[in-house]
């Protein structure tokens, strides 16, 4: 007899035994057929010939951890190329990690299948999905569509304020550009259309740009690391004039020619 079936059988005669012990065996039980954390990411490891890359990024305590957290730390990870395009994305090195337990990174994973970044299926690894173009291209329609509106919206609420702060967030992002900062140049970009959106008052344009954005700023990672795009710059200072001068409709238009820039690219790569 096992020590698995040794722990888990009860004397029929015993049932004093049985009711005080209960607990004890479950935990014992478990201890068995479940190995430690440790030995788990050890058996992980020896499975594959090349382990997963982890980040450098420090893990965030798990006190203040939160799901959104998990999955930030996840999205980021995959379009900055940490997680590179078919990479198995292991649950115990991904605890190992972040510090936490398998039921955050589960549900990032799962909100990290449907943006398109992964494809999960039960029972099965999770892995990095490759970008493609049809997919970039979708993420940039619906992109453009979103900052366009948000322009649209916010242009009557824009203030002088509100406009030097687009000002500001494109000169960082020039002097990105300048330095070949595509970290910085991608986090001035946003800031930039931030002001729109957040003005815009409509909290569903976010939610729908949360899932959009990840593919385009991976692509441009990918393609254009160099950001070659540099037109971006003229045009985020033309969508400003426009809003200055209350065209709010011209400033909506430059704002979703803006966001196409890539998707021209993309064509123009696939033609070459």
């Amino acid at each position: 007899m096992t020590d698995r079936h040794r722990i888990a059988t009860v004397p029929p005669s015993a049932p004093h035994r049985a009711e005080r012990s209960a607990e004890g065996i479950v935990r014992d039980a478990t201890a068995i057929v479940r190995p430690r954390p440790q030995r788990r990411i050890q058996y992980i490891a020896q499975c594959y010939r090349r382990p997963m890359p982890i980040p450098t990024t420090a893990a965030v305590s798990p006190r203040s951890l939160l799901r959104d957290d998990v999955y930030r730390a996840l999205r980021d990870a995959i379009v900055d190329g940490t997680f590179e395009p078919g990479e198995r994305l292991r649950d115990q090195e991904l605890e190992a990690w972040l510090g936490v337990s398998r039921t955050p990174i589960r549900e990032a994973l799962l909100r990290l299948a449907r943006v398109g970044l992964v494809t999960a299926k039960p029972g099965r690894a999770t892995i990095v999905t490759p970008s493609t173009t049809k997919s970039v291209s979708d993420a940039q329609q619906i992109a453009a569509s979103m900052h366009e509106l948000a322009t649209r919206l916010a242009g009557p609420s824009v203030t002088p304020e509100s406009l030097d702060a687009m000002e500001a967030a494109n000169a960082a992002f020039a002097r990105a550009l300048e330095r070949t900062d595509v970290e910085r140049a991608l986090e001035a970009d946003d800031a930039f259309h931030a002001v729109l959106t957040r003005l815009s008052g409509n909290g569903m344009i976010d939610d729908v740009l949360e899932q959009a954005t990840p593919l385009i700023r991976r692509a441009e990672r990918q393609r254009f690391g160099s950001l070659a795009g540099r037109e971006s710059v003229e045009q985020h200072r033309a969508i400003v004039e426009r809003l200055r001068e209350r065209d709010v409709e011209g400033a909506a238009a430059l704002s979703r020619e803006n966001w196409m820039t890539l998707d021209r690219h993309l064509h123009e790569e696939e033609e070459g």
